[in-house]
């Protein structure tokens, strides 16, 4: 009785055992082709269609051992599909090989990379945000900071502190929480933040003007009112203008027309350039026309006193010089960023973003300084929150024509 020869290698478990031959037959019939013409598995996870050829059986051992031989160097793999650089058809090791070459390697992720000059708006927001804290806390305490111009001195601390804590979210929402949603909430506080800031500039430069135009009748009870309506429009005006990318008026779906900040539309950031503009542009006229103002109270009073020309001089100058310093400073931190954001979109290189950008914050940091702590009230009321105490210095100073 003759007995089907072992195959002697399984092509690394790939191909399934060989079917016995049955007794008495003189040749086995060939198994059928797992593969398709193409060369493509047929309902089989095989990655290769594999024929296997037979010989007849013999009566002796070494026959045998002869076709066993044979047949595994009749074990063809056709690979074809598989990259030939990888394997030889000839080798049933380099099946695995191949198989596994074709697993998706996953990447490892990417180390999370902060950009420095995200860390220096950052920190620039913590800082605005600490120094117009201190302002929004001793107006809200102290109950004799109910003036006007007070009100509107709180209005832009409390703008520039909402926007030293956009800055410092932006940087947490880019780098822990990002998503279009976060994306979108964070420049719309910003942009209502700073354009709540520019306006409440301007409201401070309209009520400095009526208070030396009007000053007989500044401290009535219609100055109040008026200082109520335009606190409710700079306001309602900004948050508008902040909603605008929330509510639909963004360039995440079409990336072409975004302007330098993302994701603000190149029309959105062309509008807030030109109203600047237009602010800055009456601003400049109300402070020309209180330096005027200034220069003609400084003369009569120095008439008035008998003072002399150089005195007079000395006072006049002071009161321009404030005057510029405040519309200069104003002036070299926003002109950049407004002309660049008219001339440059998405495609510009983002340094020039971020240098155009940081100046702008700056003037939150130096709005405090030039509005707040210079006035005599509010330091005052710090050094009573600070050592419950007013330096003598203070409380003996009186106010010149020069504090504008």
């Amino acid at each position: 009785m003759h007995q089907a020869p072992r195959s002697g290698a399984s092509a690394e478990g790939i191909a399934p055992a060989l079917p016995t031959a049955q007794p008495g037959a003189g040749t086995a019939a060939p198994s059928p082709c797992l593969c398709s013409a193409n060369n493509e598995p047929a309902g089989s996870s095989l990655p290769c269609c594999i024929e296997r050829t037979w010989r007849p059986a013999s009566s002796s051992r070494g026959e045998a051992k002869k076709t066993g031989v044979k047949m595994n160097e009749d074990l063809k793999v056709n690979l074809s599909w598989l990259p030939q650089d990888h394997l030889e058809a000839s080798s049933p090791e380099n099946i695995s090989t191949a198989v596994s070459s074709l697993i998706p390697v996953v990447d490892p992720e990417p180390e999370l990379i902060v950009n420095p000059w995200d860390i220096v708006l950052c920190t620039s927001g913590t800082l605005i945000s600490c120094e117009n804290a201190i302002v929004v806390l001793i107006i809200f305490q102290n109950p004799n900071l109910r003036a006007p111009m007070f009100l509107l001195i709180g209005s832009l601390a409390l703008a520039d502190l909402l926007a030293g804590i956009g800055l410092i979210i932006n940087f947490i929402f880019a780098y822990l929480l990002q998503s279009e949603a976060t994306k979108l909430v964070t420049i719309g506080l910003i942009v209502a933040s700073f354009s709540a800031s520019v306006c409440s500039l301007l409201a401070i430069t309209v009520d400095r003007y009526l208070s030396l135009y009007y000053a007989l009748t500044y401290n009535s009870e219609r100055t109040v009112t008026f200082t109520y309506i335009m606190l409710i429009l700079l306001w309602g005006a900004s948050i508008c203008i902040g909603l605008l990318p929330i509510m639909g008026w963004n360039c995440l779906k079409d990336e072409s027309t975004c302007s330098v900040i993302r994701p603000l539309t190149k029309n959105n950031a062309a509008i807030l350039s030109v109203s600047f503009l237009l602010m800055f542009a009456l601003m400049l006229q109300l402070y020309i026309q209180i330096c005027k103002i200034v220069m003609r109270h400084a003369h009569q009073i120095a008439l008035q006193h008998h003072f002399l020309a150089t005195s007079h001089y000395v006072t006049t100058r002071k009161g321009v010089s404030t005057l510029a310093i405040i519309l200069g400073t104003f002036a070299a931190c926003w002109m950049p960023f407004t002309l660049y954001s008219l001339i440059a979109d998405y495609t510009y290189p983002s340094i020039y973003t971020y240098a155009t950008l940081l100046p702008a914050t700056y003037n939150s940091i130096i709005n405090p300084v030039i509005y707040a702590f210079r006035n005599q009230e509010i330091q005052k009321a710090f050094w009573l929150i600070c050592c419950g105490c007013i330096p003598s210095s203070l409380s003996q100073r009186a106010r010149s024509p020069s504090d504008v």
